[in-house]
């Protein structure tokens, strides 16, 4: 079945370049409405221009396509506010956010200022916050929505020299386990995207023969999967050189301890059996995670908790 976004309205944040300028021209080739969002900044998030982004319009609309062109500053919510407003007031609806923008300063934690600590942080992880909470009741008024926050591997897995990066990178992913929750109810999706491709962020960390590989195009098609009127919830999707995988956070069984044993060191010596992937699951939410702690209790003492079923 062809994945088409005819009708449907997309506001794509760091557009203006790389990975975001490639699922702006992604979404518009079949067939959306395309709002192309930049600041305009260098790596680092410093300076602001809005002429990438009026370049990636141009693109667009030369093929056909209908777009828009925003300098919001993803940090400034009276901007983010704005740029939801002039696309409300030129298409009237919302249907698709990606949360594409970001910036490097990277440093190890010794060395790192809090200052850029936060800045990267307001950046990736508020900046995602803002520019989903100008469209979320949007969404919800539709019943529909399509939210993707943009991860990385440092999130997940950890980058030396990246602790502002990781730190806010792993905080989207959070957000989009709760926004799953909350969202269903109104048919709002919402999925995160780990990418690695050759951009701005990466072009100076890798070889060119690896760069070569790392094309934003062999990405955006698994983003487009993301925010298909079919899409997923509640997935993470890495994406990298046009291989796509999904990342599961997943819990194991567990060992329960009677009271005579919930000691350090009893603990230490059973991490194996605690570690064991046998019986290794998914959690759909956190209070799965204290349902299935107190069943474990509970049928260790031969006790009955309502309400577990």
């Amino acid at each position: 079945m062809s994945i088409r976004f005819d009708g449907r309205v997309a506001i794509v944040t760091g557009a203006g370049n790389g990975l975001g300028r490639c699922h702006a021209l992604g979404l518009a080739e079949r067939g959306a409405k395309v709002v192309v969002v930049d600041f305009g900044g260098a790596r680092d998030g410093s300076g602001g221009s809005s002429e990438a982004a009026r370049k990636v319009v141009a693109e667009i609309e030369a093929k056909g396509g209908e777009a828009m062109a925003h300098g919001a500053n993803v940090t400034d919510m009276a901007q983010v506010t704005d740029m939801v407003e002039k696309t409300m007031a030129r298409w009237g609806r919302v249907d698709i956010l990606v949360n594409n923008a970001g910036i490097l300063r990277d440093k190890t934690f010794s060395k790192m200022d809090l200052a850029d600590f936060k800045t990267v942080v307001d950046v990736h992880l508020i900046g995602s916050v803002n520019c989903t909470k100008a469209v979320w009741e949007i969404m919800r008024a539709q019943n529909y929505g399509r939210i993707v926050f943009t991860s990385s591997g440092s999130g997940i897995y950890g980058n030396f020299g990246q602790s502002n990066y990781g730190a806010a990178k792993a905080g989207v992913v959070g957000l989009m386990n709760v926004l799953h929750q909350e969202g269903s109810k109104n048919d709002i999706r919402v999925n995160t995207l780990a990418p690695t491709a050759a951009t701005r962020m990466t072009e100076e960390l890798l070889p060119k023969e690896a760069l070569d590989l790392m094309t934003p195009e062999s990405i955006t098609p698994g983003l487009l999967v993301l925010v298909a009127e079919n899409a997923p919830s509640k997935f993470i999707l890495s994406a990298g050189c046009g291989t796509f995988a999904r990342i599961v956070i997943e819990e194991t069984d567990g060992v329960y301890f009677p009271e005579t044993e919930r000691t350090p060191e009893q603990i230490a010596a059973r991490l194996g059996e605690i570690c064991d992937t046998r019986g290794k699951a998914p959690l759909p939410g956190a209070f799965d995670q204290t349902k299935k702690l107190i069943a474990k209790a509970a049928a260790a003492k031969g006790v009955s908790v309502p309400g577990l079923s």
